[in-house]
């Protein structure tokens, strides 16, 4: 038999561990025929692989799944700034610096430190990045948290140890201070730090946004170095089943850890607008749920129900940015007060479509609080040209909200707020949708 064995662009024995025989077979074993036919199954395999990650990679880019905001440059700096800019205008606080570590900066802020300002709600320079970081000798509390992967939250400055100001940050008027790691299981990259200059409380409810926010900060960022190397395998016409198998189980899981921290995001940041408006209950929540089940009953597709529920929770999302002064008040609101709280669905819609995984709910939250006769908002939408998302939403709020106490008024029985809905189907509300719930609920 020929000692020359073809394979096309491998080596004999990479064909050998394709099928999986073990290093004991030798060259001398296999007929000219089976190693043909070996070649191109392993190259079938290569063919298969590449296609499955250029597929995942297509729909897991960078531009759809970066942390939580959309942006159309590839200067990190504009990235990281309007991730700080969004988040301090989420939880109403004074400033947002977000420090990586010169590992994941790779020199590109300021090599000089090992802990970098990458991005901040304040307007700096580029020149002004490069004199603000930490060593990870010293003894800063930032440091300490990105050491620890511990949240540090301080009420009263005053108390802190190991806090250093700069002046750069506009730091000498800070009353209460958060970091918050940006960690997951196996790595810290980075730490989250929330400055206000009062001394307001930030709710458990909050704390937990933000830590939720920096975990999927860092999935994002891992997914996104998992396609970069994707895309250099995919160039590689040496590249071998193994590794590309690796790399697709590698994409795969990190994929659904991305999955299940944005579902976890979108609740956590229900349930800090839940707590911003007084509730007490989880009115976000409970209104989502209600959606799904009518959406449900409906038999719409899987896709269409989880948006359905993603808008349900968060209808409400433009109340995050208000005063809490606001929902406080019993008495008659300020003119002032009166606009910011109609125009929330505005600033909600807003903030929305800096969320790039959230995009496809935009709709559904913008449209819920029109009217099938066509005398709601914001545009005059009447019957069917109301997305049937916003119809499912405006109800299932209407319902919840006449279930719950409110300040101005005690909660109505189920049965009350049907014969209400009832009566108003057909001018406010979608006639069918008012008949899925009733049977629902029935």
């Amino acid at each position: 038999m020929s000692k020359e064995l073809k394979i096309i662009d491998n080596d004999p024995f990479e064909a050998i561990f394709a099928l999986n025989l073990g290093d004991f077979i030798t060259e001398h074993l296999i007929s000219d025929e089976l190693l043909s036919r070996v070649s191109h199954s392993f190259q079938d395999k290569v063919t298969g692989l590449k296609n499955q990650l250029k597929e995942l990679i297509s729909i897991y880019s960078l531009d759809k799944t970066l942390t939580l905001l959309g942006f159309n440059s590839n200067d990190d700096f504009i990235i990281y700034n309007s991730i700080a800019k969004t988040i301090t205008q989420m939880l109403d606080i004074s400033a947002c610096h977000i420090y990586l570590s010169s590992d994941v900066t790779k020199g590109n802020v300021n090599s000089d430190f090992d802990l970098v300002l990458a991005g901040s709600s304040l307007e700096l320079s580029k020149n002004e990045y490069k004199k603000i970081g930490y060593s990870l000798k010293s003894k800063s509390l930032i440091v300490e948290t990105f050491k620890t992967s511990n949240t540090v939250y301080y009420n009263d400055i005053s108390k802190a140890k190991n806090w250093t100001k700069s002046e750069l940050l506009q730091e000498d008027n800070i009353k209460t201070l958060l970091l918050v790691p940006m960690a997951n299981s196996s790595e810290c990259i980075g730490v989250l730090c929330l400055e206000n200059n009062d001394h307001k409380e930030i709710s458990p409810e909050h704390i937990s946004l933000v830590e939720v926010t920096a975990k999927l900060f860092v999935t994002s960022m891992r997914l996104q170095h998992l396609v970069d190397e994707t895309q250099l395998i995919l160039e590689d016409k040496n590249a071998s089943p193994a590794d590309l198998t690796h790399l697709r189980t590698e994409l795969t899981a990190s994929i659904g850890d991305l999955g299940d921290e944005q579902q976890m995001f979108v609740e956590a940041l229900a349930s800090a607008v839940d707590v911003k408006s007084k509730f007490k209950q989880e009115h976000s929540k409970q209104v989502a749920a209600l959606s799904k089940e009518i959406a449900e009953y409906l038999q719409l597709n899987e896709k269409t129900i989880d948006l359905i529920y993603y808008a349900g929770l968060l209808q409400n999302i433009g109340k995050i940015t208000l005063p809490e002064e606001i929902f406080s008040n019993r008495g008659k609101l300020s003119s002032d007060d009166w606009n910011k709280l109609q125009n929330h669905p505005n600033v909600g819609v807003s903030l929305l479509m800096k969320v790039n995984f959230l995009s496809e709910v935009v709709p559904y939250v913008h449209y819920h609080r029109e009217r099938w006769d066509g005398q709601g908002e914001p545009e005059g939408l009447s019957g069917i040209s109301i997305p049937l998302g916003s119809r499912i939403i405006a109800v299932a709020d209407a319902y919840q909200a006449m279930i719950s106490e409110r300040p101005y008024r005690e909660s109505l029985s189920s049965e009350e707020v049907l014969k209400i809905l009832k009566e108003e189907a057909g001018t406010k509300w979608d006639p069918i949708i008012v008949d899925a719930l009733t049977s629902i609920k029935v």
